[in-house]
């Protein structure tokens, strides 16, 4: 299985299951080196939730593949106008996809889904997403700040690889973000959503040293957008 960065918060899953992609911010995103049409096939889209980093080419992207677009019901049922296929779910309720599971967690941050003269239409709950694929247990945070369960979540679920927004400001910073990991246990640490918008500014690698001392048992890796892993 490979795990690809997009750059902030969009990662792509090739397994021989399937093609996923969580978060699509790559248009508008500068350090993203790929674009919308360089897909010409995905099996799902996952969403965490309504902001335009996040949700970003979502849309676009269930067009030009196919995708079967996840996400909260409310930000589902706003992707269906516009002719998408999608699959509504709920934080809480899993799902099992011909390519694997899909579990829904909480999320601490909000889901407002940006209009073009300023104003925001609901967008339900933002969530994380629990997936299990190919044996192997994955956990995208999506856009949070530190909260007790991330405990529940891993006494519940071995973790494999656990993705962690880094950034502050927005979304829990490195030392938080540390302390999530500890409380998860996750074999392998790979930090997102920094160094995008000015307000996010951090040193990974100092993220890195810092998930050392705090959750000595998980190992941190850091990606490049376009770089990938192994899983």
């Amino acid at each position: 299985m490979n795990i690809i960065f997009h750059g902030h918060a969009c990662f792509e899953i090739q397994s021989d299951a399937g093609r996923l992609m969580i978060d699509p911010y790559l248009r508008k995103n500068p350090k993203a080196k790929v674009k919308p049409a360089d897909f010409k096939a995905l099996d799902a889209i996952l969403v965490t939730h309504g902001h335009s980093d996040h949700l970003g080419d979502a849309v676009e992207l269930a067009r030009l593949t196919g995708a079967v677009l996840i996400s909260n019901f409310e930000l589902c049922r706003y992707a269906e106008t516009f002719g998408v296929r999608i699959h509504p779910m709920h934080i809480g309720g899993k799902h099992v996809f011909p390519f694997g599971t899909v579990k829904l967690t909480q999320a601490i941050h909000g889901s407002g889904i940006e209009q073009a003269d300023g104003t925001c239409l609901y967008g339900g709950l933002a969530c994380g997403f629990l997936l299990q694929l190919e044996g192997k247990r994955l956990y995208h945070a999506g856009d949070t700040g530190l909260f007790g369960d991330m405990k529940l979540i891993g006494s519940l679920t071995e973790i494999d690889l656990a993705m962690l927004p880094i950034g502050d400001n927005f979304v829990m910073g490195p030392e938080d973000a540390a302390e999530a990991a500890q409380m998860l246990q996750a074999k392998v640490v790979v930090p997102m959503h920094y160094n995008t918008f000015e307000e996010e500014q951090q040193d990974a690698k100092a993220f890195l040293a810092l998930l050392s001392r705090k959750a000595p048992e998980s190992k941190g890796m850091i990606l490049e957008p376009g770089q990938y892993m192994k899983l």
